[in-house]
């Protein structure tokens, strides 16, 4: 018979072995560096620092641009005592120094405006001659224009100098502040680099040839389609088309190559040297929005070494100065798309892309 009274052993419940401790802080911190907390938080750090970065470069280059030196062609009398006198006005209004050229004839000043060596030219009359004038090209840079437009009026009238201002090489008349040429060599830099991205998440089993193919394409066709908005569609520049096709295609190849390029030196964190690259450092230093003699002098050095400035360069040259396009723009393209291929084809097996060369075991 069962005993009714009869009570199953005690079991304790008391917390035993490794299960039952709680977990020392190495063990958490090698917890959470398995987790998806660890890369969220660096991200969260780096986003906020990325969005401070971002405002300082481009409030740094672009929120209060300063002429630092403004290379000039002038002719005539501009050792004369009116002349001296108008520059020295000049260079206390602008708070810069006036890199004067001294050209033989207005013909000579007027093709180093157009080999961009020169922003304006200044032709000073011999004494009780005509006045004297002072040509400025917009389409060399409008803020630079602009500045020593308003600078010259101002000097004239406080030292007596009577002065005629023109705008030798205006803009055109869609894009008055002359900011087209940035804003579709900063869509080409852009989509040049997402382009790699959506390529390596979308795509990701593209083997290394095909892997640049596919940014080739994507490049022509992208620059294609940005240059026929630009101007077929909207009118705001006449450009050059097949130049300035090309100039957007090889921008946006070798954008998406420098991702590309990173993405294999750093695997997921390859955006990071990618933006601080591109938008950070090389937009802002492009001359695109603010001329070079406007920037702070390092930027205007660096600027033109880097994809964005070499794109603007070259755009604005093909758009304004045809005929007088320089090989150095195209060299800093060509150089960053190779640099960039190379790199990746070299050491393609560290990119986290491609597929393998034979069947995976069932067991895998």
């Amino acid at each position: 018979m069962s005993d009714s009274s009869y009570e199953p052993p005690h079991q304790s419940h008391e917390p035993h072995g490794a299960h039952g401790r709680p977990r020392t802080a190495s063990e958490r911190w090698a917890a959470f560096r398995e987790s998806p907390f660890l890369p969220a938080t660096v991200l969260l750090f780096i986003l906020a620092a990325a969005a401070g970065l971002f405002a300082g470069s481009y409030t740094y280059a672009m929120a209060n641009p300063t002429p630092h030196t403004v290379p000039t062609a002038v002719v005539g009398a501009y050792d004369s005592a009116q002349g001296r006198r108008f520059i020295a006005g000049m260079e206390k209004a602008l708070n810069a120094s006036l890199k004067l050229h001294a050209y033989d004839d207005r013909a000579a000043a007027v093709e180093a405006v157009d080999d961009q060596k020169v922003f304006a030219v200044l032709d000073v009359p011999e004494a009780g001659g005509r006045a004297l004038t002072l040509e400025v090209s917009g389409a060399s840079g409008a803020t630079v224009a602009q500045v020593l437009e308003e600078a010259a009026e101002q000097v004239g009238k406080a030292s007596g100098v009577d002065v005629t201002v023109k705008d030798l090489k205006p803009l055109q008349q869609g894009d008055p502040r002359g900011l087209a040429i940035f804003y579709i060599s900063l869509a080409a830099v852009i989509i040049g680099f997402v382009g790699a991205i959506q390529l390596s998440v979308h795509a990701r089993a593209l083997n290394p040839a095909e892997r640049i193919a596919f940014t080739v394409a994507y490049a022509l066709l992208g620059g294609f389609v940005i240059a026929a908005v630009v101007d077929w569609l909207l009118g705001a520049l006449h450009l050059p088309f097949v130049e300035s096709w090309l100039i957007l295609a090889l921008t946006m190849f070798a954008s998406g190559m420098v991702f590309t390029m990173f993405n294999t030196l750093f695997g997921r964190w390859a955006m990071l040297p990618t933006w601080g690259l591109m938008v950070l450092l090389g937009n802002p230093s492009s001359g695109g929005a603010v001329s070079w003699p406007l920037l702070p002098s390092p930027l205007g050095v660096i600027g033109r070494w880097l994809p964005p400035g070499a794109s603007v360069n070259a755009q604005h040259t093909a758009v304004y100065f045809p005929g007088h396009q320089h090989a150095f723009p195209f060299l800093v393209l060509a150089g960053w798309a190779l640099l960039s291929c190379t790199v990746f084809w070299l050491w393609r097996h560290r990119h986290p892309g491609g597929r393998g060369g034979g069947p995976a075991h069932a067991g895998a």
